[in-house]
């Protein structure tokens, strides 16, 4: 089957899974999922949906999201809103009801599902809970901060790979002619960054977003620089990403209140024209400034604080990283990332962060030796630590290590002892930094940079990785499981009344004991393991 005829089937078995085109009401993608906004969520399939083979799991945020993984979602969404559109044009009714089964790849792995059953209640009720505690205004604001950075990760990875092609290149003299043209393309995303954060800023909190464009496109102007503020000239760039932000903001509130003041037949000439001069009054002569010297301090802080206590830091901030992920206090991150790798060209948190996916990889690995008889979880960890090594953690963490308990905070464990040890080189001069957001693991390693050569940069993050899978290994085999989890959880998922073919009539084992199914079960925003 050709690659496109294959992901168009792929997207054929979703769509009548999830209600049919006149359920959904709006589609998007980020780095590994299918979003999709719905009418009514009781039309879904979930259980048809993890049977299909390119389906890793879904999870019920704001949007429904269906974990497909890097790459495949990017190709599979096309498909789908065609799909869609092709469904609408052909007035297709919407189906009753959900399909009560999957396509005939599901009922090869009917049985895993069934064994599966209880953890996999056990993950959607830990999701609800989660869901639930995480509608704050902090963390729903915390959200919108994600739903502003997150479309732009694609071109920050496309052109740091670039920037890391350019740089090995440069270093070895090689290709001179075509270096200065990958450094335009490496940078030139860089340097109009902040438009695209007004521009989505703007999309995200109800304006327009062109306008929001408008005004963070002058923080980017160079003409500022002839512009006095505080006692100082201004410099192109100035605030970056979170001057952008508080700008487009701000513009957003100065559009809503013309829209309610300005007559209708003025309003297509006025409301533009005032949202950009006050907005951009304010941001020349204010919010540059104060964004500026925010960013300075945000970049000199993570200098400080690796320098004099990276092996803390790390040990800390690896270890944190997944239960901040469980309470979505991880999206107030990205900013920060972002903001580093405007100052530096990498961000030093990110690879230090990659170590919770390190730690729940090994982790993984050690509930697979502990649980023998168990083929159920076996099968799943099989088939979802690929996608681990490559930094996608939502299959394990939400098939096999949450639900289970203890292997989830050994698997912590883990990533701290991997970020203690990158943290560490920091301390002691050796950055490790990441010039995109999105990848961790092995998906990392094209994107690394780091104040000495390419070589040791990239033995630093590798040698964190192998810390971190050792680590979580070794704290999961020997403290992750107590007397009564094992009891439960290691036997054989064999029907009852199998019989072995020493000891005919006897059985094997019973299913009392339900196991991750042979996909993952709910997923997280990556965000970044």
């Amino acid at each position: 089957m050709a690659p496109e005829d294959k992901n168009r089937a792929t997207a054929a078995a979703i769509l009548p899974l999830v209600g049919g085109a006149a359920n959904v009401d709006s589609i998007a993608h980020c780095m590994t999922r299918l979003r999709l906004a719905l009418h009514d969520r009781s039309l879904v399939d979930d259980e048809a949906l993890k049977a299909i083979p390119a389906v890793m799991g879904v999870v019920e945020d704001d949007t429904y999201q269906i974990v497909l993984g890097p790459g495949t979602v990017a190709r599979v969404t096309p498909e789908f809103e065609r799909l869609v559109e092709e469904s609408r044009e052909a007035a297709t009714p919407a189906p009753a009801s959900a399909p009560a089964s999957g396509p005939a790849s599901a009922s090869a792995s009917a049985s895993e599902v069934a064994s599966a059953e209880e953890l996999a209640s056990q993950g959607a009720a830990m999701k609800a809970a989660r869901k639930a505690k995480n509608a704050t205004p902090f963390k729903l604001f915390l959200r919108r901060i994600a739903n502003i950075f997150v479309p732009l990760i694609p071109a920050l990875i496309g052109c740091g790979i670039i920037a890391g092609l350019n740089g090995l290149l440069v270093n070895l003299g090689w290709l001179t002619s075509v270096t200065p043209a990958l450094a335009a393309m490496a940078s030139g995303f860089m340097a109009l960054i902040a438009v695209f954060v007004g521009f989505n800023t703007a999309k995200e909190f109800g304006g327009t977003p062109i306008l929001g464009g408008a005004v963070a496109a002058i923080i980017v102007f160079p003409g500022v620089a002839n512009i006095e503020a505080f006692g100082q000239k201004l410099s192109p760039g100035q605030g970056g990403v979170l001057g952008a932000l508080g700008a487009a903001v701000l513009a957003v509130y100065v559009e809503k209140w013309c829209r309610r003041w300005v007559p209708e037949a003025l309003d297509v000439l006025v409301t533009p024209t005032l949202t950009v001069l006050v907005s951009g009054l304010v941001t020349i002569f204010g919010l540059m400034f104060v964004a500026g010297e925010v960013s300075t301090a945000i970049g000199s802080f993570a200098d400080w604080l690796l320098a004099n206590g990276g092996a803390g830091a790390g040990f800390v901030l690896g270890g944190l990283f997944l239960p901040l992920v469980m309470l979505g206090l991880h999206q107030a991150l990205i900013p920060i990332h972002t903001t580093l790798i405007e100052q530096q060209g990498y961000t030093v948190l990110l690879p230090i962060l990659a170590m919770a996916g390190a730690g729940q990889v090994g982790a993984a690995v050690a509930v697979y030796f502990r649980l023998p008889r168990n083929g159920s979880v076996r099968r799943t960890i099989k088939s979802a630590l690929p996608a681990g090594l490559l930094g996608v953690g939502e299959p394990l963490i939400y098939g096999v290590s949450l639900p289970l308990g203890r292997p989830f905070i050994t698997a912590c464990v883990g990533g701290a002892f991997g970020g203690g040890f990158i943290g560490l080189f920091n301390q002691l001069g050796d950055k490790v930094g990441s010039t995109a957001i999105g990848p961790s693991g092995w998906a990392l390693f094209p994107l690394l940079d780091g104040n000495h050569d390419l070589g040791t940069t990239v033995a630093i993050y590798g040698g964190g990785l192998l810390v971190g899978y050792l680590a979580g290994f070794l704290a999961t085999y020997f403290f992750g499981f107590g007397k009564e989890l094992l009891a439960e959880f290691n036997v054989s998922q064999e029907p009852a009344g199998a019989t072995t073919s020493g000891a005919p009539g006897t059985t094997t084992g019973t299913a009392s004991a339900p196991a991750p199914g042979p996909g993952p079960d709910q997923a997280k925003e990556p965000a970044g393991l």
